[in-house]
């Protein structure tokens, strides 16, 4: 009897699913994508502006193909479970065009956790492939390769060769370039404060010392105004013979409501705000806990539900689950009267999936850490308490407001000082979780000092007016969290765009990380610049998020994906032409990047440029030196040793025969970690340690011997 086959993306992510269906299937990975438009040329129809696109399959995916088109003839049924998304509907349409699949044969099943309960549910109800899902796909990587394909020229006759634009890309490093300028157009404003301390006047044996601030003049609305030292000091003298006491005391609950369980943004923010995991590392790192890790006496089973969603939605026995869970760990005082249920809030939110959550939370953390690595423990972790905590009763704090009043003023001004006070009474969620903020943003103020108590008219002894010099700060520089939140909230991208925009920014040199802290490049502002000038629309984040609103209407059946590439394509086409026409050229000394090398001949700093071989590092003063070296490229892989870049380095002496590239470590000679072989951003799907790459199709994994095409990196919006 002839076995059904089941297609899905990855090696690890079959083996868990031919566990859960048994010896009566058998289930293959396609290694991701296997067509996609021809590289070197547009492959687009735009003469008839049908814009009907060409696909190839691709070159390392032929013998998978071949392998799969067998296993189909010999199959009954072919089930294709590709990922539950728009992506993962194209790479099933490919599929049965690629493998030349008959259509009676096949049957499309969805699954959004890989667990024995919902792959039973998904082959019990499986459907055909959504002709919608498929157009939205196939409109968004029409509408990037033009987007790329025609911009990129303009930056290589403008700006330099070899550069990139994409739809998202550029919006995404614009938001870094205009953070940038603010902060550089930004004029301190000095302002002042008065801090006091106050004590309670002995009674009954008690006393409290507390802190308190000027707040306003009685009478005068607002908060009171101290630009300068004079002004400070003036109200300072008045207050010297003034009298002090209690005007009003306001005693409130107040309620701290737990994080909504994470989606794809939310999840790649707190993982780098509390792991410092880049969005790329905590998508790959993520994608295996949902494929399936082995778990000891259960097996290969996948831990989380599918990690790129938008929905903050729960299913109903998790629901239930979490709330059982609660009531026995912590306490029914714990777990709410009915389950918590969170609004989503993302601009433009699509595919209605769950929220990233544990396939199981009695599966907790610390029992299952023996078989995790130690990134996929402190992610899955993190998940984990995160929904767990969603679930739980607010944290309460008693809170007290003290207005006081200073009377007996030199002037006769009367001024009111304030003080607050918060204590905890509740721990609810926070015995298991808080979340974290953003580097600059404002923390909230928890007024966490322990005030005595205190009664309106009661008299106050005023122990220190201390004076304090401030001034405002420019906003932060963006995070790999607040900019992937900055694009969440204006609707730009999607959840599988973030990790590589992000990624791409920093391999095109557009921006560097200082501090952690996204700055952008000479050249990225000069690519900014002369996009935002030539073509507004493009760089227009309104219009960005507009065209994700249409993409969506076209996933929904709502709109037809030719009329639409068809709206958009005229206009920007004229843009181009008129660009490359009238644009002026930017200057090659305008974006040369000064480094911290200094020249061995003349001790000048070396700057970066470029010339016909690519970039380089010259000496600022060419050309009365013109000392020169290699510049050290990175790879977009951090070092398995201690974590730096790894770069490309050349070596000085080469033997005869041998290649004289090599990868090493950014931090040399600190760390002397070295490889031959390209080191690969996509971590070995046995294991999670390093592949390299054997040739132009194929991985190792030096750590546990694995062999394999080199893994589906996700898809980039940019131009090749």
């Amino acid at each position: 009897m002839a076995k059904d086959l089941v297609i899905v993306e990855s090696p690890a992510k079959a083996r868990t699913v031919q566990r859960f269906l048994g010896d009566d299937f058998v289930a293959l990975a396609s290694m991701g994508h296997v067509r996609d438009l021809p590289k070197g040329k547009m492959g687009i129809e735009l003469d008839d502006r049908t814009f009907k696109p060409t696909y190839d399959v691709m070159d390392d995916k032929k013998k998978i193909i071949a392998e799969l088109s067998k296993a189909s003839k010999e199959a009954e049924t072919v089930y294709l479970a590709t990922d539950p998304d728009r992506e993962g509907e194209a790479i099933s349409w490919h599929l049965l065009a690629a493998a030349k699949i008959p259509a009676r044969k096949v049957k499309r099943v969805v699954f959004h956790e890989i667990t024995n309960t919902a792959i039973s549910e998904a082959f019990a109800n499986p459907r055909d492939l959504d002709r919608d899902l498929i157009d939205a796909q196939q409109a968004r990587r029409v509408l990037d390769r033009l987007v790329g394909y025609r911009l990129s020229p303009v930056l290589w006759g403008k700006v330099r060769r070899g550069l990139s634009a994409g739809r998202v890309q550029s919006v995404a490093l614009r938001l870094v370039v205009d953070r940038e300028a603010e902060i550089a157009a930004f004029v301190p404003r000095e302002y002042w404060s008065i801090e006091s301390n106050f004590s309670k006047r002995p009674q009954n044996g008690q006393e409290g010392v507390f802190e308190a601030s000027i707040h306003a003049i009685k009478g005068v609305k607002g908060r009171i105004s101290m630009p300068d030292e004079t002004r400070t000091r003036e109200i300072l003298t008045d207050l010297t013979d003034a009298t002090y006491k209690v005007d009003s005391v306001r005693k409130r609950q107040r309620h701290s409501r737990p994080a909504a369980p994470f989606i794809t943004s939310t999840m790649q923010q707190e993982a780098y705000r509390k792991l410092r995991f880049t969005a790329r590392r905590t998508m790959v790192v993520a994608q295996q806990l949902y494929e399936g890790l082995n778990v000891g006496d259960e097996g290969s089973v996948g831990l989380i539900t599918y990690m790129r969603t938008d929905s903050t939605n729960v299913a109903g026995q998790a629901l239930a689950e979490a709330a059982s869970y609660i009531k026995s760990k912590f306490g029914a005082d714990y777990a709410p009267d009915k389950p918590r249920f969170y609004s989503k809030k993302v601009k433009g939110a699509q595919e209605a999936h769950e929220a990233i959550r544990p396939t199981s939370i009695l599966r907790e953390p610390d029992k299952i850490r023996s078989f995790l690595n130690n990134e996929q423990f402190r992610l899955y972790d993190l998940i984990w308490k995160r929904l767990v905590a969603s679930q739980m009763k607010d944290a309460l704090f008693d809170s007290t407001s003290v207005s006081i009043g200073a009377a007996g003023c030199k002037s006769g001004t009367e001024y009111e000082f304030r003080a607050s006070g918060s204590v905890m009474t509740f721990r609810g969620f926070r015995a298991l979780y808080l979340e974290d903020i953003d580097a600059g943003s404002e923390p909230v103020s928890e007024g966490s000092q322990d005030l005595p108590h205190l009664a309106e008219g009661e008299g106050l002894d005023c122990l220190k007016l201390d004076p304090g010099q401030h001034f405002t700060q420019p906003p932060p520089r963006f995070t790999e969290a607040s900019l992937v939140k900055a694009l969440e909230e204006q609707g730009i991208g999607r959840p599988s765009t973030y990790a590589p925009t992000l990624a791409t920014l920093m391999n095109r040199d557009y921006v560097r990380k200082d501090r952690g802290m996204f700055a952008p490049s000479k050249l990225g502002a000069a690519v900014t610049g002369l996009l935002t000038q030539h073509f507004p629309d493009i760089m227009d984040v309104s219009f960005t998020a507009k065209v994700e609103g249409e993409l969506d209407e076209i996933a929904g059946g709502a709109r037809k994906w030719t009329p639409m590439l068809q709206e958009f394509y005229s206009p920007f086409d004229e843009s181009v032409k008129r660009a490359l026409k009238e644009a002026e050229r930017v200057p090659r000394d305008q974006i040369d990047e000064e480094t911290d090398e200094i020249c061995e001949q003349c001790g000048k700093p070396m700057v970066i440029k470029s010339g016909r071989f690519g970039r380089f590092l010259s000496c600022s003063g060419f050309p009365d030196c013109k000392q020169s070296q290699p510049l050290l490229q990175r790879v977009g892989v951090e070092c398995p040793e201690c974590g730096s870049d790894l770069v490309e380095r050349q070596a000085r002496k080469a033997t005869k025969g041998r290649n004289k590239r090599f990868y090493g470590c950014s931090n040399y000679p600190t760390c002397t970690f070295a490889v031959n072989q390209r080191p690969l951003p996509q971590p070995c799907p046995e294991c999670s340690k390093m592949l390299v790459a054997m040739g132009r199709s194929n991985s190792r994994c030096a750590a546990c011997g694995f062999k394999g095409p080199i893994p589906e990196s996700e898809t980039l919006d940019v131009a090749v």
